[in-house]
């Protein structure tokens, strides 16, 4: 069975609790993960947003989103 973007961050939600950007990039080639994360939001999914900040490779300060599905 063929997966599209909404189903493969759904099922990833589920199984593994929480997904960000380069996960999504990596795992399943979606770049644009805040957009899926709306649709899903929009379709009734209760997703919590948080902010992580780190380091990049560089040492330079980043932030990035991290969506946990809530049970």
């Amino acid at each position: 069975m063929k997966f599209n973007q909404k189903q493969k961050v759904l099922r990833h939600l589920k199984s593994i609790g929480s997904i960000n950007p380069l996960d999504a990039l990596k795992e399943y080639s979606i770049m644009r993960l805040a957009a899926v994360i709306y649709d899903l939001k929009d379709e009734g999914y209760d997703i919590k947003t948080d902010i992580v900040k780190s380091r990049n490779r560089f040492g330079e300060k980043v932030s990035f989103a991290k969506y946990t599905l809530v049970k």
